[in-house]
């Protein structure tokens, strides 16, 4: 799944970069990057919603250690 969307932004980069010597007229031509903008702009808040959900379903494991320092007892632990 994550291929296929690295395969679209990919061409749609491709894209990009070949459309503004194809030849359209200008008012097409700005239509058309304005669509290519709003895919490259969804595609781009789905990959972030996956990665920002599995995140969070991540465990998270803390190890915390820390000593006991009682100032009632003497060097033997009593007090």
């Amino acid at each position: 799944m994550a291929m296929n969307r690295a395969r679209i932004i990919l061409a749609l980069g491709i894209w990009v970069a070949i459309l503004p010597y194809l030849g359209f007229p200008y008012t097409l031509k700005s239509i058309i990057f304005v669509i290519t903008g709003l895919g490259i702009m969804y595609l781009s808040f789905v990959i972030y919603r996956e990665v920002k959900n599995s995140r969070d379903n991540f465990k998270k494991v803390f190890e915390n250690f820390s000593e006991s320092n009682n100032k009632n007892t003497d060097e033997n632990g009593t007090a």
